[in-house]
């Protein structure tokens, strides 16, 4: 009578190795993902008087002068309400596209000359279907064709990392790694160059950093409110 050969067993060693291997890798996916490493710069514009500066645009950029990556640029909105732009300024990174509302019961014409954007949106109400693409770093000067004290900023970012300062001229900017940085301010009113306002900043790992800015101010120029016709819904 003719047996059947049997195969070898596999080795008992192999198979507890290949049983630890599969439960380590349930161990390591179980586990919580590390807390990303960043710091925070906790930013602060006054005058020279010593009183804070609100709508002062606070931007960072790496000292090797690379901006870094960041979350993509997406869709931004500067509404016109009570004949208004609103916000009277507006930051946004390179690449961002800017929507234009008009949420007043009259029309605006609204427009910029600036080398940064010229761009033009004839009257009109309600919210026009295409944004105004806004991809190049610079101040953008908004203006209403009808209505003269009408005016906004666009200030257009080269570095995913910038803030506003709100009315007590303070403003946190977070999640940056850690490194060496180089701190500007810009604001509508700034006497001089954006430029002179640059400072070196060391960022940690972990923490906060404390800037101080000191910024003159020019006097403001806009032209004063009137009374407009509400001839033609303007």
């Amino acid at each position: 009578m003719k047996t059947r050969a049997r195969l070898p067993a596999a080795p008992r060693v192999g198979r507890a190795k290949a049983a630890i291997g599969g439960l380590l890798a349930l161990l390591v996916l179980a586990l919580p993902a590390a807390p990303a490493v960043a710091g925070d710069i906790r930013a602060t514009v006054r005058d020279r008087d010593g009183k804070p500066v609100a709508d002062a645009v606070v931007v960072v950029v790496p000292s090797g002068g690379a901006a870094g990556a960041g979350t993509p640029p997406g869709v931004a909105e500067e509404d016109q309400r009570n004949k208004e732009f609103v916000p009277y300024v507006l930051p946004v990174q390179a690449g961002t596209r800017v929507l234009f509302p008009n949420n007043d019961n009259i029309r605006h014409h609204v427009y910029s000359f600036s080398p940064a954007k010229t761009f033009e949106l004839p009257l009109y109400s309600g919210t026009p279907t295409s944004p105004v693409l806004f991809d190049k770093p610079g101040v953008v000067i908004l203006g209403c064709n009808i209505h003269d004290w009408m005016v906004g900023y666009i200030y257009v970012s080269e570095s995913p990392h910038f803030a506003k300062t709100g009315a007590d001229g303070k403003v946190t900017l977070g999640g940056l790694p850690g490194g060496d940085y180089t701190l500007r301010v810009w604001h509508p009113r700034l006497e001089g160059s954006e430029q002179a306002t640059a400072q070196p900043l060391a960022v940690p790992s972990t923490g906060a950093v404390d800037a101080a800015t000191t910024i003159g101010l020019t006097p403001d120029f806009r032209a004063r409110r009137a009374p407009t016709p509400g001839r033609g819904g303007y």
